[in-house]
């Protein structure tokens, strides 16, 4: 465990401490895109965020391959060198279209032809679990065409979910959190030697999404860009490939002919590689699914973009940015957690019961705005403004007229005037951004700023 969590450090430290100059880089290279409809910040805020994941991805498998203890892997496995393959080419392109915006179908090609790569080199589904039946050989082609397949769903899942500031990463961090905790069970509790990639990948990844998160928390100052989300989306799928695909899980010794109950809840592990990848990217499947049918069904295309997805929909129902991305947090754990927690134990109640909580609560906080409870006058002091009653109209315009009444100008806020329409940029309710300096929180400024480094600063 302590050659995974040094090469999980080593992974976010170097991701982190790249992530400031890589901003810096993409502002340079003009990598600022501008804001779009579908956009939910206000500033433009620079991509290629993903060059700094890559790197922290390159990190941490050279440490893992100097630690003695995972160096067994580098030596049996040619999976690390397969994904490092797929991961620098779907990379390129990622970042190609952070720069340039390459049309869709060339990324969806360049995505099977990453994917096509890991399988020339080995990480590729050879057999899969079926119930009753036990463990099914796939052709070379068909395990070609099941992994392409995984991979490409997978990436575009990851890509899709990538809306507001922290989710995508958040999501592929806690998801990778449960799948590493499987695989290192199965690794060491079981001692199969075939699960050990799958568990340094995971590590990694989580590595790579803690060190950017700090960069990318709202407000951020960048995104990891397509070259960031299909890289993680990648890395993810690789290492479901890795348990689904190489464990073989008759060596468990765990399938029996009798056909009792106590046999198939010990049989439950064996249908958990099937599962365990749906169920790690199931929020953002769903999201994939609901976005093709949505778009077909208004007779768009499945890759034209909109504001439709969870996450946009979650702030129309009155849910804060950060709100949003904690409830999509929480419901990721939930699933993921909760699908491994059962594996471990199936035969346990209270497993069920505290999944079932756990989804109660989760409901709650979904329709938490539709149902906010208002504090009593004697309290208003104590809580948030948000739980407050409204103010009586009569009131509010007593005191808009007491200046009047006094012979004092009544004060107005700056850009506004008693003819400002309800749209117009200086009304009320609305904002227009105004790009800061350098150093603002995800604002960039004009060229000539970025050369004044007196005032600009030096902060990443």
């Amino acid at each position: 465990m302590r050659d995974y969590l040094l090469t999980l450090c080593v992974t976010a430290a170097v991701t982190f401490l790249l992530t400031g100059p890589v901003r810096k880089f993409a502002i340079a290279t003009g990598a600022v895109p501008e804001i779009r409809a579908r956009d939910v910040h206000r500033e433009p805020t620079p991509r290629l965020g993903g060059i700094a994941m890559f790197f922290g991805l390159c990190a941490g498998l050279l440490v893992a391959d100097h630690l003695t203890n995972l160096r067994s892997v580098f030596e049996w496995s040619n999976e690390p060198r397969a994904l490092l393959s797929g991961a620098a080419l779907i990379w390129i392109i990622g970042v190609l279209d952070d720069k340039f915006e390459i049309d869709a179908l060339i990324k969806l090609g360049g995505q099977m032809i990453a994917a096509g790569v890991m399988v020339m080199q080995g990480l590729t589904i050879l057999w899969i679990p079926v119930p009753g039946v036990g463990m099914v050989t796939l052709t070379d082609w068909q395990g070609t065409l099941l992994t392409v397949a995984l991979v490409v769903i997978t990436i575009n899942a990851v890509n899709f979910v990538d809306g507001l500031d922290g989710l995508a990463a958040g999501m592929v961090c806690i998801a990778a959190a449960a799948f590493f905790l499987y695989a290192y069970r199965i690794w060491v509790g079981n001692g199969i030697q075939a699960a050990a990639p799958a568990t340094l990948f995971t590590a990694i990844l989580i590595g790579m999404c803690l060190g950017f998160l700090l960069h990318n928390m709202h407000p951020a100052r960048i995104f990891m860009g397509d070259s960031g989300s299909m890289l993680i989306g990648l890395v993810l799928a690789a290492s479901a490939i890795s348990v689904t695909g190489n464990v073989d899980m008759d060596t468990m010794a765990i399938f029996a002919q009798d056909g009792s109950a106590q046999t198939a809840h010990a049989a439950l592990p064996v249908f958990i590689p099937l599962l365990l990848p749906l169920t790690i990217i199931a929020i953002p499947l769903a999201d994939l699914v609901l976005a093709i049918v949505r778009r077909t069904w208004n007779g768009q295309s499945p890759f034209a973009a909109d504001r439709g997805h969870l996450h946009h929909r979650l702030l129309q129902i009155g849910h804060s940015h950060s709100r949003a991305v904690l409830i999509m947090y929480f419901w990721s754990a939930v699933i993921a957690f909760g699908v491994v927690g059962y594996s471990v134990n199936s035969t346990a109640l209270w497993i069920v019961m505290v999944i079932a909580g756990l989804s109660a609560v989760g409901l709650v906080l979904l329709l938490l705005p539709r149902f906010t409870p208002r504090a009593p006058r004697w309290a208003e002091r104590f809580v948030p403004p948000r739980y407050r009653r409204r103010a009586p109209v009569a009131l509010a315009t007593d005191a808009t007229e007491a200046p009047e009444a006094l012979g004092e100008a009544p004060r107005q806020e700056a850009g506004s005037g008693p003819h400002t329409a309800p749209g117009a940029p200086g009304a009320e309710g609305s904002r227009t951004p105004v790009p800061a300096g350098v150093n603002g929180a995800t604002a960039v400024g004009g060229r000539a700023r970025l050369l004044d480094r007196r005032k600009a600063g030096t902060r990443g």
